[in-house]
């Protein structure tokens, strides 16, 4: 992950977490604006990496300060607790470092409602061991993903040629439908057009005697061969021709055939059609089942990437390896609480509010030097860096937050593929929905005539979906980077009232869980 989470929450919510003014070249630079726009423009990435959020300032958390006055927002003031220690753990594995977090989470951050894990990275120095099994792993998981994507890739050129072997059906068909018109016009624009395919494709393989050739042979009698038979709609109709016998009982026979053709051809051509309709949907549905096949083997490759940020206590002969991960932490804030206490007044349980949720961020930073535990894997000794902030915010931020933390971590995979086949892809998908709509229309009519269609028959969906690592795979994938991203509602005055409640105990609780950690630990405390 390249952006600053930090740097994204301030970008989310510039008004709260992010400082207000900087100095560029001289001049003094209102930052939160700068920042909005940024948003607008390009995402909340793009406006990450010029975002700065505020610095940490002291609080009293005595129990009755806060909520002397909550509307004096001092929790909007001062939003951010923030905590940091480092010690060498070369005593002790780091492993008991990591789960004693995240399980305490659990137990001691008061109303914990979720614990979700949003960095996980890693690089090893090229000479270590660890550096070599981790990258045949990755190369075994790449190898088969690449396998399943190769096989649907052929499915894809079939289905190619299945799309263009529908077009050229239906256009046919079509001309079938309208012999059958009520017009003079469309009717007899078919007919002659099926007259031209018929010579064209059937009659023309009788060689020197098809009307072609006949009338095209030099022969005097044959001359007008080919206009009387476009002019011959029935058998009928040649017996009113003023034509020598022998042209007559040639044209006879001709348009006999021809006929029998029509009727017989549009049988045929129709069953045809329904047999590669019905076999492009299996198709449809192969390329859904490779992808879901391959969605794994690419997650776990993912996950194998070395792609911590390499520093200088990186050596390439040492045995060492960096890990970062980080973790959220979400707890329950509930006005209906405030307002029972007295804190806040009934009018608040009146108004409709957002969830606001106070939230930890963990950030844990490790220097390890990997030890072989036998065939199982590896121990990690070294040093541990930790990072405990506080933030609270709505449900709509930590939403995006979340996505964009996703949208960063893979959207270079994502660009490449999109960047690659969008255009194609969305050509290919109308065709596909065109073709495959009748028929799944027919099949949900059977059954009940009042229900809809609602399965997603395109196969690239499943295609692009697969690169989110989510097993749902109707969910809308993230905004593309570079686009504009939906703008969050502000804060009301009511929601900013809860917020700066929401801030000052998710304050309390980060300098809490923070004490505990150094207390259990044997570290000094506050």
């Amino acid at each position: 992950m390249a952006v600053n989470i930090h740097n994204l929450i301030a970008s989310i919510n510039p008004g709260v977490f992010c400082e207000p003014f900087i100095e560029e070249e001289g001049k003094r630079v209102d930052l939160r604006e700068k920042v909005k726009k940024l948003v607008k423009e390009k995402g909340y990435l793009a406006a990450a990496e010029v975002a700065k959020p505020k610095e940490s300032s002291a609080m009293d958390f005595d129990e009755r300060i806060p909520y002397i006055s909550p509307f004096k927002l001092a929790g909007i003031k001062n939003p951010i607790e923030k905590h940091y220690l480092s010690y060498d753990s070369s005593g002790q594995n780091l492993e008991p470092v990591y789960f004693w977090i995240l399980d305490n989470l659990y137990q001691e951050y008061r109303d914990m409602k979720k614990v979700d894990k949003l960095i996980d990275n890693f690089v090893s120095s090229p000479g270590s061991g660890h550096f070599s099994e981790m990258g045949l792993k990755a190369t075994k998981m790449q190898e088969e993903a690449m396998k399943m994507l190769g096989a649907a890739n052929s499915v894809v050129k079939s289905i190619l040629t299945l799309i263009y072997d529908l077009k050229e059906f239906k256009i046919r068909l079509d001309l079938y439908e309208e012999l059958k018109s009520s017009k003079s016009e469309e009717k007899n624009s078919a007919m002659l057009s099926l007259k031209q395919i018929w010579m064209d494709t059937v009659d023309a393989k009788r060689g020197n005697t098809s009307i072609k050739a006949l009338t095209l042979g030099g022969q005097s009698y044959f001359v007008t061969l080919i206009d009387a038979f476009m002019a011959s709609d029935s058998l009928k109709v040649v017996d009113k021709l003023d034509l020598n016998d022998r042209v007559k009982r040639l044209l006879q026979q001709r348009v006999g055939e021809f006929l029998k053709w029509v009727e017989e051809s549009e049988k045929e051509l129709r069953k045809r059609y329904e047999i590669e309709r019905t076999y492009l949907k299996s198709q449809v549905n192969t390329v859904k089942l490779y992808t879901r096949w391959a969605k794994p083997y690419l997650k776990s490759a993912r996950q194998l990437e070395q792609n911590a940020p390499s520093t200088a206590a990186l050596v390439t002969a040492f045995n060492t390896a960096i890990f970062e991960l980080t973790l959220l932490g979400q707890a329950e804030y509930r006005v209906e609480d405030e307002v029972s206490k007295g804190d806040l007044p009934q009018t608040f349980n009146n108004v409709k509010l957002r969830k606001y949720q106070p939230i930890i961020i963990i950030e844990l930073k490790f220097r390890s030097i990997p030890e072989r535990a036998g065939q199982q894997g590896y121990g990690f000794r070294g040093k541990v860096e930790i990072n405990f902030t506080s933030y609270a915010l709505n449900e709509d931020e930590i939403k995006v937050l979340k996505s964009e933390i996703e949208k960063d971590d893979i959207g270079d995979l994502l660009s490449i593929v999109e960047g690659a086949t969008d255009e194609s892809l969305a050509q290919m998908k109308a065709d596909i929905d065109s073709f495959l709509k009748d028929l799944d229309e027919k099949k949900s009519d059977k059954k009940d005539k009042d229900k809809e269609k609602s399965n997603d028959t395109n196969p690239f969906s499943a295609l692009a979906s697969m690169f989110k690592w989510s097993d749902k795979s109707e969910e809308k994938s993230p905004e593309k980077e570079g686009e504009k991203s939906k703008e969050i509602k502000k804060d009301s005055d009511y929601e900013k009232v809860v917020r700066s409640l929401a801030l000052i105990k998710a304050r309390a609780e980060c300098r809490r869980f923070y004490s505990l950690y150094k207390k259990v630990h044997d570290l000094p405390t506050f």
